[in-house]
């Protein structure tokens, strides 16, 4: 049986949806501003990590039955994980 992936708005509206409802509070602490959250949107897993690649592999390795077509990530604190052309906007409370 074939899995069907969701969509990159699916994934997206998922993501922020679990992060400022479920996790932003818990997470978005003066230790992790600027580090990468990686979430899988069907369960709410996640790891941390100031390398975006290590708490992917952290959370796939945690949770071998992850899909990797629904991962989300961002940078904490901030509206994006990578600014190209233009610069990351400050989101966290201060």
């Amino acid at each position: 049986m074939t899995k069907t992936h969701l969509s990159n708005s699916e994934i997206s509206r998922r993501g922020h949806l679990l992060y400022e409802q479920q996790l932003r509070a818990n997470v978005e602490i003066e230790e992790n501003i600027g580090k990468i959250i990686v979430l899988d949107v069907e369960n709410g897993h996640y790891e941390i990590d100031s390398d975006g690649l290590q708490a992917n592999k952290r959370l796939r390795t945690r949770y071998p039955n992850t899909d990797p077509y629904n991962l989300f990530a961002i940078r904490i604190g901030y509206d994006a994980v990578f600014a190209v052309g233009s610069t990351l906007t400050w989101t966290a409370d201060k």
